[in-house]
């Protein structure tokens, strides 16, 4: 009987985070990572990779956002009601996250953005984007938009960053990377060089 009971709750265990993702999947993703991409949506990598750093960059000096990029119905999950409606849907995952995370966030899609803070509205975020021009369906397009929108905000809070800014922190991290491959790569050749002398002092 015990056994039985333990199987079963060992089988709700593993099921419960597979349900819950297909909920509301950005809710899942942003409780850790600042940004969401859409999975279904074709981007370059760099564009990608301009927001995140563009969020990180933002992050450093101060100013913390989250950010869903939704390119389709299918990015919503559960909640597909609220597909082209951000601003409702903003204020929806900002209360999904509020446990984990009370912060800033933005929401953005083809027909424009959505902002929250705390799960609550955000009016002087909403300022910023309702000037903004809605991104458009296009991966690239999106990205760029959602790298646009967090530039805005930020900056209306005092806080500035461009993709060159983000870009060259980019740069540091990979030349930081080669310079410690190179180091390894030295100390290893090095220490396999100290024990072939080694080896022919003693024969």
């Amino acid at each position: 009987m015990r056994r039985a009971a333990l199987v079963a709750l060992l089988a709700g265990l593993a099921l419960a985070p597979v349900a819950r993702a297909d909920g509301d999947p950005a809710s899942d993703y942003l409780l850790t990572q600042p940004v969401f991409l859409p999975p279904d949506v074709v981007m370059q990598k760099s564009d990608s990779n301009r927001l995140v750093g563009e969020v990180a960059a933002a992050k450093a000096r101060g100013f913390e956002i989250r950010v869903a990029l939704i390119g389709t119905r299918y990015d919503m999950g559960s909640v597909g009601a609220l597909y082209r409606r951000p601003q409702q849907y903003a204020l929806f995952l900002g209360q999904e996250l509020r446990f984990v995370y009370k912060g800033r966030l933005l929401v953005v899609m083809p027909n424009g953005y959505g902002v929250s803070r705390g799960g609550k509205a955000w009016p002087a975020g909403q300022a910023v984007v309702a000037r903004l021009r809605p991104g458009g369906g296009a991966g690239p397009a999106l990205a760029a938009a959602g790298s646009s929108a967090v530039r805005a905000l930020a900056a209306a809070s005092g806080v500035h960053v461009s993709a060159s800014t983000s870009g060259g922190a980019a740069s540091k991290g990979i030349a930081f990377a080669a310079i410690a491959a190179v180091v390894v790569v030295l100390l290893a050749g090095g220490i396999g060089a100290f024990v072939v002398r080694n080896r022919a002092k003693a024969a």
